[in-house]
């Protein structure tokens, strides 16, 4: 178990990530708060209690059991400068044995949209996934008009895969995804594959 062996901590030029704290909470729903118009249109619908220091408080000991047991990496995205909250992206629903994938899934507070935040997080915990947790191929999904977080998959490496029909409720409503992946060793296209 990966998680178990030592703390999670990735750092880049401008970004620290690591794993949500109680101690984020007041950043976090802030943010969130902020940002939730912003937000809204790209992700599933917010539970009542979505801003909730309960609701958070789950999610701190989620991704701690996750960790611990290898299923998943959520991570928040700080500033290194000034340890503000920008974001948050999770290497989810993480499949050993042949497959050796996981899921991307990210977001960014509305204020720190477009600066390249989500991008340089993206990259590295891509480079995560790959070096440290062996794994093969990192997957992300997003809705086909989300033209901002195509760009920053494609500009990360990412490959347009297809598309999947009613891949998740987003802001109440089932909808179709677009589907990315980047892979370890991009075989993509070659038929000398042996």
């Amino acid at each position: 178990m990966w998680g178990a062996r030592r703390k999670v901590r990735i750092e880049t030029e401008r970004l620290i990530l690591r794993p949500p704290v109680h101690a984020d909470f007041a950043a976090w729903t802030e943010l969130r708060r902020a940002s939730a118009d912003f937000l809204r249109p790209w992700e599933p619908t917010w539970a009542d209690d979505h801003l909730s220091r309960r609701a958070f408080t789950n999610r701190v000991y989620w991704a701690t059991r996750a960790v611990r047991s290898g299923t998943a990496l959520p991570v928040f995205l700080l500033r290194s400068a000034d340890q503000v909250l920008l974001g948050a992206i999770t290497l989810d629903n993480i499949r050993r044995g042949p497959a050796q994938a996981g899921t991307l899934g990210y977001w960014v507070g509305q204020p720190f949209a477009r600066r390249g935040y989500m991008g340089e997080a993206i990259q590295a915990l891509v480079h995560h996934a790959f070096a440290a947790l062996d794994l093969s191929r990192v997957e992300a999904a997003c809705l086909p008009e989300n033209a901002a977080s195509r760009g920053v998959l494609e500009k990360s490496g990412f490959k347009y895969e297809g598309v999947a029909q009613s891949y998740l409720q987003i802001n109440g409503r089932w909808r179709n995804h677009v589907l990315y992946a980047s892979l370890r060793r991009d075989r993509r296209g070659r038929t000398d594959v042996g």
